[in-house]
């Protein structure tokens, strides 16, 4: 068989696999609490040091 070909039976497979919907799961919205803290780091100038740095080695 060809890369991407297949024959009758994996087609009717495919067929029963995407004809059928899973809506078993639970579709209620999580609610967080908490925070988010974001570090920016280093500038982007200093990055490029390190990069260039990096780069050298």
């Amino acid at each position: 068989m060809s890369m991407g070909a297949y024959d009758e039976d994996e087609h009717e497979r495919r067929e029963r696999k995407n004809g059928s919907v899973d809506a078993g799961f639970d579709d209620e919205r999580t609610v967080y609490h908490g925070k988010v803290e974001y570090d920016s780091g280093d500038s982007a100038e200093a990055l490029l040091d390190q990069f260039r740095e990096m780069k050298d080695e």
